[in-house]
């Protein structure tokens, strides 16, 4: 297929919803989104955590809206946040009124399950004056009671109905910036749903592995599942749910749409496992090279490479590279050999070669 990455497939094309300043779906880039940990009703903590996300990489950015003490301190999180903020709500519809009113740029609210249905269209009436996007999130450790019933379990196929259900309610009121997530802590049932629910909808679907573990586990499913549904043009938004820090979630996040080549942000790195041929302590290079580069928003390949069958290759093909040898390392950058340079000073001369590409890339920046 013409102009498509032989990894993945034509991306599926839903309409277009803003979630601020961020566009979702109909050919927008799949962004990254995160959720804070921190207790929202804690402005100063909150926000602090918001910016450390938007340094990693973070577009969207959902907060826990409990109670009405977090939603007083909603004001003042959105107008301190550099990130568009959307509150998670859930049963009281106050709340979510109560977070319009403070400018949130998104709802994550089942309408489902917040009672009668004119409280679903105060809500909806307020979306649309103020133009806010709901996303339906169904969750498979928390359907409905009858669709557990009647489906024995959280199938797939209970999932999507949840799903279609909640959607109904909201287009009964004519009502449609829906975005839409089907989320459970197994894969195959997580994808099964997203699949069956591609396939009957248009709209924009925020993709994720719920519950997936800490930040071991949790990151190996969540590049499984996620790199699947990404690999069949599924996905507009995404979330890595991680038993830890949310900027692991960022970081996690945006190391699975580089590795599809769907996004670009940051350096990519390329290393070889070692193996007996190696004659420098590769590992211990390879690991601090990572950690002090990670953090760049700059994009460029860096390769630390160990010994002479593939380093050279590796290292010429690189923005920067290393190709070791005997207790030293050939320094190369852009395809040419800079200089040979002894193990103890390999990761002080790629660091530094790194810095002064970029630095006179930046300098012929129009």
């Amino acid at each position: 297929m013409a102009g498509v990455s032989p990894l993945q497939t034509a991306r599926r094309a839903p309409r277009r919803i803003q979630v601020g300043g961020i566009a979702v779906g109909g050919g927008a880039p799949v962004s990254v989104q995160s959720m804070t940990n921190t207790d929202t009703r804690d402005v100063a903590a909150t926000l602090a955590q918001i910016e450390a996300l938007a340094a990693a990489g973070c577009e969207i950015v959902r907060c826990a809206v409990p109670d009405e003490d977090a939603v007083a301190a909603l004001a003042a999180i959105r107008a301190g946040s550099s990130l568009p903020l959307i509150a998670d709500i859930h049963f009281d519809h106050r709340l979510a009124l109560g977070a319009l009113a403070a400018g949130v740029d998104g709802l994550r609210l089942n309408p489902g399950n917040i009672g009668a249905r004119w409280k679903v269209e105060e809500v909806v009436s307020v979306c649309r004056e103020r133009g806010v996007p709901i996303r339906i999130g169904v969750n498979g450790g928390s359907l409905e009671k009858h669709l557990l019933e009647r489906h024995g379990h959280a199938t797939p196929e209970a999932m999507v109905e949840s799903a279609l259900g909640h959607i109904r309610l909201l287009e009964d009121l004519g009502f449609d910036a829906i975005k839409v997530s089907l989320k459970a802590s197994d894969i195959r049932r997580t994808v099964a749903a997203y699949r069956l629910l591609a396939a009957q909808v248009d709209y924009p679907l925020h993709i994720g592995i719920t519950e997936a573990g800490t930040t071991w586990s949790g990151t190996i499913k969540s590049a499984v599942g996620l790199g699947v549904l990404l690999h069949e043009g599924i996905g507009d938004t995404l979330r890595v749910s991680l038993t830890g820090d949310p900027v692991e979630e960022v970081r996690v996040g945006w190391e699975i749409l580089k590795s599809l080549g769907l996004r670009e942000r940051g350096p990519l790195f390329v290393s070889c496992p070692t193996c007996g041929r190696c004659q420098v302590d590769l590992i211990r290079v390879a690991e601090e090279v990572e950690r002090r580069l990670h953090d760049l928003p700059q994009t460029l390949t860096v390769a630390v490479m160990g010994c002479v069958v593939n380093g050279p290759g590796e290292a010429r093909e690189a923005d920067v590279g290393l190709a070791g040898g005997k207790g030293e390392a050939l320094l190369f950058r852009k395809g040419q050999i800079v200089r040979k340079v002894p193990e103890h000073q390999m990761v002080e001369a790629l660091i530094n070669e790194v810095h002064t590409l970029l630095n006179e890339q930046g300098r012929q920046d129009p």
